[in-house]
């Protein structure tokens, strides 16, 4: 009964070593093609949004935005003359990278405008006349234009990207045609019935793509890929801003959740071979190692402790019933 209830132990003790090595290799994820993600928390988002302090520890907001930590973060509420914006502290400095983005657009109104934009720039929190941030921006800026001012033969929503060297400025009155790096139609991306969202992935000098979810569940649109992908600048940040003129719309974040992209195919696997790069990696990689490593540790030696038991009262057992045949002869 006593060896019984140990081997029962010790098998339990195995199935939590081994569930505590599974999770701490969860969350890296390398597909067919050879492609390894590792999720950087300091550029994703997830309800509730907030610490306990009512701030974000790595995102800053301000202007008209509204938190609703089980919910959505609100860039612009469905009112007049609104902004407001979203941006990391930390620059994503990971060479290649995916972000996708839920979102929502929806309002009440049959009109509405104007839309919202996600961001990876030199400038950050900073409130501005292009779909809430600054113009003159250096960087990359996709647009989710809602509302079509001055652009013939067009079928709004439209998406497109700008590439901005710090200087040219985003034409609005002409809804960016001049600007355009390359973009798409996305009729019924606004109040869609399925939840919408938007993957970005970037290879540095290899290629970018954004695809869109809107029309159907888990069912990926390709808006635009290019094999001659912009220049991004080594220090640019994430961010997410809208607004709203005499239309208006809310333009919800759901969740963000950004990964950095490993090639594995293209060159050998770094020593270290997992998580982030940068700040990421310091801050956040290493301090997921040692939390797993720590625990796998601890279950290691309770592993261990049980099977030295066991054996030692197994081998107690066959002593004590060689002994009582001796006596017996």
């Amino acid at each position: 009964m006593w060896l019984s209830t140990k081997l029962s132990a010790l098998w339990l003790a195995g199935r939590v070593v081994a569930a505590v090595s599974s999770d701490s290799s969860s969350q890296v994820v390398t597909n067919d093609d050879g492609i390894r993600s590792i999720p950087l928390r300091t550029h994703s988002l997830n309800s509730p949004y907030l610490e306990s302090e009512l701030q974000s520890r790595w995102f800053d907001f301000g202007g008209n935005t509204i938190i609703r930590a089980d919910q959505y973060i609100r860039l612009s509420s469905d009112r007049p003359s609104q902004e407001g914006w979203l941006f990391s502290r930390l620059p994503l400095t990971a060479t290649n990278w995916e972000i996708e983005v839920e979102f929502k657009i929806h309002g009440s109104g049959n009109l509405h405008g104007d839309g919202f934009a996600m961001w990876l720039t030199k400038q950050r929190a900073t409130a501005g006349s292009v779909f809430g941030s600054v113009d003159q921006f250096e960087g990359l800026g996709i647009f989710f234009d809602t509302y079509k001012n001055n652009r013939p033969g067009t079928v709004f929503p439209y998406v497109m990207a700008m590439v901005g060297d710090g200087v040219k400025s985003y034409d609005k009155s002409n809804d960016g045609k001049d600007n355009e790096f390359m973009g798409c139609s996305a009729r019924g991306i606004r109040g869609a019935s399925i939840p919408t969202k938007a993957k970005l992935t970037y290879f540095q000098d290899k290629s970018l793509k954004l695809e869109l979810q809107y029309k159907v569940e888990d069912q990926w649109e390709l808006c635009f890929e290019t094999n001659e992908p912009p220049t991004i600048p080594g220090v640019a940040y994430l961010g997410f801003s809208a607004e709203t003129g005499e239309l208006s719309d809310n333009h919800d974040l759901i969740s963000v959740n950004t990964k950095n992209l490993y090639d594995t195919k293209s060159r050998p696997e770094p020593s270290w071979s997992k998580p982030g790069s940068g700040p990421e990696r310091s801050k956040e990689g290493q301090g997921k190692e040692k939390n797993s490593g720590s625990w796998s540790w601890f279950f290691f030696k309770v592993l261990m402790f049980f099977m030295v038991v066991v054996g030692g009262y197994v081998g107690f057992t066959a002593w004590r019933t060689q002994q009582r045949r001796s006596h017996r002869f």
